[in-house]
This record gives C-alpha cells, sequence and structure tokens, in this order.
C-alpha cells in the first residue's frame, strides 16, 4: 500500500502530461501532493519532515511555473530535492555528528561504523548526481524527453544505483530478525580452512561410524 502511495504522484504527473500538457500536470502535482500530507494526517500517521519540505517545494515551484507559465521551475525542483537529500545526509553526519541511515535502518540491520557512513556517503554522491543529471537532462533536451526521464528514467537509475550499494556493503550487513538477533554472515577471511573443516566432518561423523 505504501509504494501504491509513493508511486501514485508519478503516475498521475505523467498521466495528466499526455493528455493536458505540463501546466495541468504541475498543477495536479501539486494537488497530490498536498492531499498526501492530508490523508496522512488523517490516518493518524507521522508526516515526515521531507514530505512536507516536498509539498512546500512543489508548492512554491509548481506555483511559479503556473504564474509566468514556464516549465523551468517545476523542472528545477526535482534537482532541489535531491540536493537537500544530500546535505542532509552529510550535515547530520559531519555536523551533528549522527548518521542518520542507521537511526532509520539500525533496527532492520546491524553493520560496523565504517560502513553506514559509507552508505551516507553513497546515497550523497547519489543524490548530488541525480540533481545535476536532471539539470542537464531539463536544458538540453526537449520537455517530452524530461517529463519520461523523471517519470521512468530516475526512479529506474535511483533503483539499480542503490542496489548496487547495498551489494558492495552486503558483506557488512546483519539483518536483525524478529527478536532482535542478527544474523551475521561469514566474512570471507573468517571461513575455516578445508583441512580443518574435513576434520571437522570426521568428527562428527566417526561416533556413526562405529
Amino acid at each position: 500500500m505504501k509504494f501504491f502511495f509513493d508511486v501514485l504522484p508519478f503516475v498521475l504527473f505523467y498521466v495528466s502530461y499526455v493528455k493536458w500538457g505540463i501546466y495541468v500536470a504541475t498543477a495536479v502535482a501539486i494537488g497530490v501532493s498536498a492531499l498526501q500530507i492530508v490523508l496522512t494526517l488523517l490516518s493518524g500517521r507521522k508526516v515526515e519532515p521531507m514530505q512536507w519540505v516536498g509539498m512546500g517545494l512543489i508548492g512554491v515551484f509548481g506555483g511559479m511555473t503556473l504564474v509566468l507559465q514556464n516549465p523551468i521551475f517545476v523542472m528545477w525542483r526535482s534537482s532541489i530535492v535531491n540536493w537537500l537529500l544530500a546535505a542532509v545526509l552529510l550535515v547530520s553526519l559531519h555536523v551533528l555528528g549522527r548518521n542518520p541511515l542507521k537511526l532509520l535502518l539500525g533496527s532492520q540491520m546491524r553493520m560496523p561504523e565504517r560502513a553506514w557512513r559509507q552508505m551516507v556517503w553513497g546515497l550523497s554522491g547519489l543524490f548530488t548526481t541525480m540533481g545535476v543529471v536532471n539539470i542537464v537532462v531539463a536544458k538540453n533536451f526537449s520537455e517530452a524527453a524530461w517529463v519520461n526521464y523523471k517519470t521512468f528514467g530516475s526512479p529506474i537509475i535511483s533503483f539499480v544505483a542503490i542496489a548496487l550499494l547495498f551489494m558492495l556493503l552486503g558483506r557488512h550487513i546483519e539483518v536483525v530478525g524478529a527478536q532482535g538477533q542478527a544474523s551475521p554472515a561469514t566474512p570471507p577471511g573468517d571461513a575455516p580452512p578445508p583441512s580443518a573443516a574435513a576434520g571437522d566432518t570426521a568428527a562428527v561423523q566417526r561416533p556413526e561410524q562405529r
């Protein structure tokens, strides 16, 4: 349900653009963003800070697009969101001394502190890069190309990049089970030598042979 809730704005924006153009699509994006906040509040759930920021940015930049009849403002909004995410991660880690990803995911998995920091750096780099790419597409390609990139290209690239990041850090990750116990992955250097493993197997099997 949450996945549908998160994906719905992209779908409605794209459908509105195909049928009625960028200005109707922008108005729909503003309305859907506000509706998401209202539905979250009505359901009794907490609205995350970035949801408020996202609604504020689409309201400001989308409103400028509608008032000035210039789509470039709503295009910039995606880059600003990405750069804000990167800034929040880096400021939290290096200025406030708190790792936001560990606070968010620490109850679900465990990693060494160095791996948590690497995850912050990796995601910050991804968000910064995606913001730059969005501007490049917006300034150098057609409006339709930007809409296709925003709806399909950007989510796919982000998903692949995050999956690769988790694969690179996978050897450090211990998944926390339902009872709070971590199931560690055995690092390659900690595996017993073949001779020791064979000896252990023989020791286990010897009583059965007698």
